[in-house]
């Protein structure tokens, strides 16, 4: 889930083409034209960002370690800002990550590729030009559009990042599908309606339930075709929180979740009244103050302990270990996003080696599949760690797509 450990060099020429002014309202009535711009998905500013050629992108994804052998085309990059709801269903902005390929059809399908966990603000897709960008320029260079949400509080949006609150998650997904079409059709690459659903990490828990959204009639202007989401937390609360303990999940990744999961919860559901309840000190006067999206990965783990005991009091960690009222009100609030009926391919990337995201998620999600009818193959990278599954997945999931869109 976090960016920890990568190491994606950026030494690409980006071509940065300067802000773009906000778009202009739709031509209509002045009642009218106030009404659009309250809405939900309404696209407010399109800001070019880059602009790279097939070479640079396969240079891009070659230096990030990821198979470049389906990078057809050079890309276009945008920032789109729109609107939508906060957590708790107030107006608000977000942003996002738009990408056009330089090439394809006259009409593009659509990727929704949603990110792992971030901590940092500008470590987002619209903002850094690192990781966030490696899926969404690979995607978009086989020749689709891909629209990458930054998430509610990460990017340009206001407020903090309600890490892990699916519900939030995926209206602002819906509402950067939404701004994308509007884009597509002003920047003369209309979208054909074809949704292809991918995530990693926490991206793939939302991918799973912006994918269910979608199938169950979210927004009519979008079909869903597919969806490979990869290592992906489909199962907090009986395997992602018993891998914290058991030693499926390493320390130093388990004290980084575990500390920005419960302070984002903790502002959703009253998980405890101070932090000194949940956190040890000196951690309990720290912790909250970190994830503000305003401090990087490398200073939160400098200020965090190596462990899970030094970090939890003994309390609380039995709580963990046996959650009951408003903490399995929390988990259970982000599970059971498997637990319907795809009437889509799905596939499920994950690995046995992976100790960030341990790869019982992956199989709690194909049962819940099952239990409904359908049969999702768990696609296990081996003893690839976290990030190392994602690199092998995505190309993968390229070749996938590109199968699936010939035979539609």
């Amino acid at each position: 889930m976090t960016r920890r450990g990568v190491a994606v060099a950026t030494a690409v020429v980006v071509a940065a083409l300067g802000a773009a002014p906000a778009m202009a309202a739709e031509p209509s009535a002045e009642a009218a034209s106030a009404r659009q711009h309250t809405e939900r998905g309404t696209l407010l500013s399109v800001t070019p960002l880059a602009d790279l050629s097939r070479d640079q992108v396969a240079t891009f994804l070659r230096t990030s370690e990821i198979d470049a052998t389906r990078a057809a085309h050079g890309v276009r990059a945008y920032r789109l800002t729109y609107r939508t709801v906060t957590a708790q269903g107030e107006p608000t902005t977000a942003t996002g990550l738009f990408v056009l390929p330089k090439g394809g059809g006259r009409t593009l399908p659509l990727v929704a590729e949603t990110h792992g966990t971030m901590a940092h603000r500008d470590y987002a897709p619209s903002v850094g030009e690192g990781f966030g960008r490696v899926a969404p320029y690979l995607h978009a260079s086989a020749g689709r559009a891909v629209a990458a949400p930054d998430y509610l509080g990460l990017g340009k949006g206001p407020g903090p990042h309600p890490y892990m609150d699916t519900a939030s998650a995926v209206t602002a997904c819906l509402d950067m599908l939404r701004a994308s079409r509007t884009a597509a059709q002003r920047l003369g690459r209309p979208l054909n309606g074809d949704v292809y659903g991918t995530g990693f990490s926490q991206g793939g828990q939302v991918a799973m339930a912006l994918g269910r959204a979608l199938a169950g009639g979210a927004d009519r202007h979008f079909r869903l075709r597919a969806l490979a989401p990869v290592a992906g937390p489909y199962d907090i609360e009986k395997a992602e929180m018993p891998g914290i303990f058991d030693g499926r999940v390493n320390q130093t990744s388990a004290v980084f979740y575990l500390s920005y999961y419960l302070t984002a919860q903790n502002r959703l559901h009253p998980i405890y009244k101070h932090p000194a309840e949940a956190f040890k000190q000196p951690y309990a006067g720290v912790v909250e103050k970190l994830f503000d999206t305003r401090h990087t990965e490398e200073e939160i783990f400098k200020a965090l302990p190596a462990t899970v005991e030094q970090l939890i009091t003994d309390e609380f960690r039995e709580k963990l270990r046996h959650p009951s009222g408003a903490l399995l009100e929390a988990m259970r609030a982000q599970d059971g996003n498997c637990a319907w009926k795809p009437d889509v391919p799905v596939r499920l990337h994950a690995a046995a080696g992976d100790t960030d995201v341990p790869i019982a998620n992956s199989r709690s999600c194909a049962r819940d599949l099952a239990r409904n009818g359908v049969k999702a193959p768990v696609i296990d990278h081996g003893k690839a760690n976290h990030f190392g599954t994602f690199k092998a997945a995505e190309p993968q999931i390229v070749r996938w797509f590109d199968a699936l869109e010939r035979r539609s």
